[in-house]
């Protein structure tokens, strides 16, 4: 599909409409994540199967933006007050012994250094923006084991993108550091500016304008992405860095609006993010996924099961280092299980590692493929051992957060 192809955008909005019309029907008989249905339909339509779709830029670039909405998401939602002390200490502690691991292992996979560590950032990965919205819709985020998954999700979504940032961007690592450093530094300047004050002025523009053509909201948002995108790819870091920390520092700047208003705001950028945008990412991994890669070398077919196998090894074993205190061993191995679910940034280190010609595509195939098997099984089952371990019981009406369908 290019540019001007009508038929192939169509497709494409009708993939996105059919995925959660079939995600309900199979939800019948076992609940299986939207996005898995998304990858799919985006398989079925692309070169290996049906043909009828294939990469372009203009699809390439809007899955772009659905990338860095789903990372926004991720960090617009995290509340960081809640995971601090213990969980996020310990989820980062046990990060820390999935990347030597993990590094450990790729390089027995693949005996090259750049290879290693471009296979070990991949299995060190956490699909945070994936499995927040099932904890949220499972009521989950605001009990001590959603703050558990949720400090296993952050550092496994960040701790990557550093990675990325310091060995992966083609730098020597003293002047990937220093940048990395300055930009962190311009985030976190941000994130004070964002919290002085009691903004009553920005706070009544958002208010006034929710239900008009301004949406001073959204617009907002949409700059800030922008602009801590541009800034990042400008200092030759990877770019859902930017989206991340943009959304850090909207979480803040909006956490003084009224509670309804900042719901219809949560509302819209979910809208944006889950109803269109980030729908296309998955839906274009799918069309972009090289399965002719993987059926022709068995090397690649034999390691799919194994790096979904190491996803629970190397990062589920060590994510439940952020159990909290008192956990039975159900919940422990449910956290793991979240922790093990990674796809995003597996799609994002491979691309990386295809274009430096780092990692063979079918060895990229693999790790995209068990990225999949991860995101289809993992929270499926983590979900269910939780709530095997509550009993079956619904958990208590949560007064913090309503629950809202992504």
């Amino acid at each position: 599909m290019d540019q001007a192809d009508p038929v192939g955008i169509v497709l494409i909005a009708a993939l996105a409409v059919a995925a959660p019309l079939v995600a309900a029907a199979v939800g019948r008989v076992a609940r299986v994540p939207l996005v898995v249905f998304e990858i799919l339909l985006g398989v079925l339509v692309g070169p290996s199967v049906l043909g009828w779709l294939g990469p372009s830029p203009f699809s390439g670039a809007i899955a772009e933006f659905g990338l860095a909405l789903l990372f926004f998401m991720a960090g617009r939602e995290i509340d960081f007050a809640a995971i601090a002390g213990r969980p996020i200490a310990r989820a980062g502690l046990g990060w820390g012994i999935s990347l030597v691991v993990a590094i450990a292992v790729g390089y027995l996979i693949a005996p090259d250094l750049e290879a290693a560590v471009f296979i070990g950032v991949a299995l060190t990965s956490t699909a945070l923006g994936t499995i927040m919205p099932m904890l949220r819709d499972a009521g989950e985020l605001s009990t001590p084991f959603g703050r558990a998954v949720t400090a296993v999700g952050a550092v496994g979504e960040f701790g990557p993108l550093i990675a990325i940032s310091l060995f992966l961007s083609g730098r020597s690592p003293g002047i990937s550091a220093v940048v990395l450093i300055g930009f962190t530094a311009i985030a976190l300047l941000g994130i004070l500016a964002a919290s002085r004050g009691p903004r009553t002025g920005l706070h009544r523009i958002v208010t006034t304008t929710l239900h008009t053509s301004g949406q001073f909201a959204v617009r907002l948002v949409l700059l800030a992405i922008a602009a801590l995108v541009v800034l990042s790819v400008i200092l030759g870091l990877d770019m859902l860095l930017g989206a991340f920390a943009a959304g850090v520092i909207c979480r803040v700047l909006l956490s003084g609006v009224n509670k309804p208003d900042l719901e219809l705001v949560d509302a819209k950028l979910e809208a944006v993010a889950f109803g269109f945008l980030v729908p296309v990412f998955f839906i274009y991994t799918g069309i972009t996924f090289d399965l002719e890669a993987l059926l022709a070398d068995p090397v690649a077919l034999v390691l799919l099961p194994v790096f979904a196998v190491l996803l629970l090894l190397v990062r589920g074993l060590p994510s439940i280092l952020a159990a909290p205190a008192g956990s039975s061993r159900v919940d422990r191995a449910a956290i793991g299980l979240f922790g093990a679910t990674g796809l995003p940034i597996i799609v994002a280190v491979t691309g990386i590692a295809l274009d430096r010609q780092a990692i063979l595509p079918g060895t990229a195939a693999a790790l995209v493929g068990a990225g999949m098997i991860s995101v289809l099984l993992y929270p499926l089952i983590g979900l269910t051992l939780r709530r095997r371990s509550r009993g079956g019981a619904p958990l208590p009406p949560d007064d913090e957060h309503v629950p809202v369908e992504a």
